[in-house]
């Protein structure tokens, strides 16, 4: 049993940082060019965004709303 619950729980890490890098590997023009400045920065704070989304749930899985989505939103684009 401890086996498998720290399979997921390294499994889990490395979903979080992977998650990060496609944002970042994701942040190409149309030309295929790296993006840079203000593009780079607006394309990943909705990549963020869009991938904290789906996340923004609460424990009885209804989607979070208004101060508690906020508040974990911003938790989570921080973290990512």
């Amino acid at each position: 049993m401890k086996r498998i619950l720290l399979a997921l729980l390294i499994t889990a890490f490395t979903a979080g940082s992977a998650m990060a890098q496609s944002c970042e590997s994701k942040a190409v023009s149309k030309d295929g060019k790296p993006l840079a400045g203000a593009a780079k920065t607006s394309f990943l704070k909705k990549c963020k965004a869009d991938a904290c989304e789906g996340k923004a749930v609460s424990k009885d899985g209804k989607p979070l709303a208004g101060a508690a989505k906020n508040s974990f939103m911003t938790k989570c684009e921080k973290d990512s």
